[in-house]
């Protein structure tokens, strides 16, 4: 379908609606799209362009922020503000010493809804996405059935993370916690605490619990730092040029990957230096009280902090039956967003295999513009007063 703004309003509802283009999640990448989306119905509105395709955002959180509002509260961004911006609106300055903390990004993501007027509905969680009869899409969620021609997924990572599995987990008689679970080392002290994960994560919290509680930090493979005077307005540009040549067919200038694993924020490298973050090969098990190594050697562990990463949220997809390259969903070369096995379907901010830097906030502007591109197109070529499932 097309339509003017008066004729989306008069199909959004909190139990459900038709659109034109529904965006799946409120976090950095679908308000991004937002953006775009809106973009496109203020050109309508000067008589720049023809219609602009109708289109709503759904988000699982009560509140806005994504991702961002519920990370601890130290956590400390690569970037400056400047350089750790969405699309047309600057992230406000960092009064603080270092960069952005968490709470400074979710504040600026509501406010960067609210400036834009984005039809974000919370919370809406999808639950299932299926085929619809003409092409298009039929997403039930938990607030009612939506309708659209193009579905932009945009869920992101947050809610799936990733546990490994090591023997003897049954018998461990501490905790096992994420990334997700960390709100801060207030709830640690005291304790022996067993820190899993060589990259940024871990870095942070290990640096972060190191005041309050015993702290074994755990790696797989030796922590590789990146040079202190490198940030993730760096870091973007080196991802970008390498994925960029990769997909030219060039050889690759080299990635982010190959100067470190861990941005030495102030934090971090405060850590660090004091002796604080000296990291211990992955042990093989559990034991009751704690952990394993192979040469039998234990440490004892009230908790064991998993700071592994995520996979992405996708589990809602699994009605169209996807086909997968290298675990994830496989997508067209151009836009690189675009499904291969189901065209009106996009993921947006996973990471390079969906755009160079998608899951950052200063990366995620350029995917989305080509991405809601391509949908705006898809939905123009059915045609005026084409309907949607």
């Amino acid at each position: 379908m097309q339509g003017t703004d008066t004729a989306a309003e008069e199909t959004l509802g909190d139990s459900g609606g038709d659109v034109d283009i529904l965006v799946i999640g409120g976090g950095q990448a679908g308000l991004a799209a937002g953006y775009y989306l809106n973009r496109l119905r203020r050109d309508e509105a000067t008589g720049r362009s023809g219609p602009a395709p109708t289109f709503a955002i759904l988000d699982a959180n009560s509140e806005p922020g994504g991702a961002w509002q519920h990370y601890w509260p130290s956590l400390e961004l690569f970037s400056p503000a400047a350089h750790s911006s969405l699309p047309g609106h600057q992230m406000p300055a960092w009064p603080g010493n270092g960069n952005p903390t968490a709470r400074h990004v979710a504040d600026y993501l509501s406010s960067y809804e609210a400036r834009y007027q984005l039809p974000v509905h919370r919370p809406v969680r999808a639950t299932a996405i299926s085929p619809g009869a003409d092409g298009g899409y039929i997403t039930d969620t938990s607030r009612g059935q939506w309708t659209s021609r193009v579905v932009i997924n945009a869920t992101g990572t947050w809610d799936a993370p990733y546990f490994p599995q090591l023997p003897g987990a049954g018998s461990f008689q501490g905790r096992q916690l994420h990334t997700v679970d960390y709100r801060g080392p207030g709830a640690y002290a005291g304790l022996n605490v067993i820190v899993v994960g060589g990259g940024n994560s871990g870095a942070q919290i290990a640096a972060d619990l190191a005041p309050a509680a015993s702290v074994t930090w755990v790696t797989r493979k030796p922590p590789r730092y990146l040079p202190d005077d490198v940030d993730g307005t760096e870091l973007f540009r080196i991802a970008t040029r390498h994925v960029r040549a990769l997909a030219a067919g060039e050889p690759s200038p080299g990635s982010a990957a190959s100067l470190g694993d861990i941005v030495a924020v102030p934090a971090v490298r405060k850590a660090r230096d004091a002796g604080l973050l000296e990291a211990r090969p992955l042990f093989s098990r559990f034991v009751p009280g704690g952990v394993q190594w192979p040469d039998g050697e234990q440490a004892a562990a009230d908790v064991v902090l998993w700071c592994t990463g995520f996979r992405p949220s996708l589990a809602h997809l699994q009605p169209l039956s996807l086909q997968l390259q290298n675990g994830a969903p496989a997508t067209e070369p151009r836009p690189a967003t675009r499904s291969a096995g189901s065209p009106g379907l996009f993921f947006l901010g996973y990471g390079d295999w969906c755009g160079p830097a998608s899951a950052t906030l200063i990366g995620v502007g350029a995917t989305a513009r080509d991405t809601v591109a391509a949908a705006a197109a898809r939905v123009s070529a059915d045609g005026p007063g084409a309907q949607s499932p």
